[in-house]
């Protein structure tokens, strides 16, 4: 009896874990994601709010619209990217919003559901509209990859015992959406530690480079915008944006390797 009962979990388990798992597109690397994308989207617009409430939105007009502008045009052609591959579904939820703030943090971060923050800090870095593209694509690919979901999976399984989303909101609302803001780089103090893996900046470093190119910025400048933030970090420790990812030659000679693919999807666009 116990034998057929354990099997029977482990069948539960499997299928459970099966139906979790995902593939991040272009990279086509399997994640388990535990955790309702909906439910994920609604907290997200929630947190977002809630967020702008709070701060100041930026008072230089023309950055805030070249915000705006460059994210529309990386999520425009992200949305479109995603239909056209049949992974539609992956942002059918998102409801795409960039804002600028006033806070000299070099900060950048994306909420499910595409809500971006960019903290006025990192337009001394960025330079101009092609250096913001960098920043936003890098942003986009965290959402598009649902690293966040992993990310609050995690949190719960480790925080809280593993209990499912619905409960842990009704029984630890507070901690809960620590967590959340945690998972998506938003805390108390935005930016003091950046919650996504090296795996996860790694990939949205390659994702970012090809949404970038997708939007027809030249992928080139990527180069240049690592380039000066690596030498904003150096000899002091890296900016709050890139804590558990320093600025390295590793991180630059990666973003070259990458470049070759990144450079067909912009050539297509040119074309076009």
């Amino acid at each position: 009896m116990r034998v057929r009962i354990r099997t029977l979990v482990v069948l539960v388990v499997s299928m459970f874990l099966l139906e979790a798992c995902q593939t991040v597109p272009i990279t086509g690397r399997k994640q388990i994601n535990l955790l309702p994308e909906a439910t994920m989207v609604e907290m997200g617009f929630a947190n977002f709010d809630a967020f702008m409430n709070e701060n100041q939105v930026s008072s230089n007009r023309s950055a805030s619209e070249m915000v705006a502008r460059t994210g529309q045009k990386i999520s425009g052609a992200v949305n479109q990217f995603l239909k056209d591959v049949g992974q539609g579904d992956q942002v059918a939820n998102f409801k795409w919003e960039f804002k600028l703030v006033a806070d000299p943090t070099p900060n950048a971060w994306c909420m499910p559901g595409g809500k971006v923050v960019v903290y006025e800090g990192l337009l001394p870095i960025t330079q101009d509209e092609n250096g913001l593209a960098v920043v936003i694509g890098h942003e986009v690919a965290h959402a598009v990859a649902r690293h966040g979901n992993e990310r609050m999976s995690h949190g719960l399984m480790t925080e809280l015992g593993g209990v499912a989303l619905t409960v842990a909101l009704q029984s630890k609302p507070q901690q809960t959406r620590d967590i959340f803001l945690m998972a998506y780089g938003v805390g108390s103090q935005v930016g003091v530690l950046l919650p996504y893996s090296r795996l996860h900046e790694k990939e949205a470093d390659r994702l970012g480079l090809i949404f970038t190119a997708m939007a027809g910025y030249d992928p080139n400048s990527a180069i240049k915008f690592w380039e000066r933030m690596s030498k904003v970090s150096s000899g002091q420790q890296p900016p709050e944006w890139l804590s558990t990812h320093p600025l390295n030659e590793t991180r630059i000679a990666e973003m070259k390797k990458n470049l070759p693919e990144a450079i067909k999807y912009y050539q297509k666009v040119r074309i076009h």
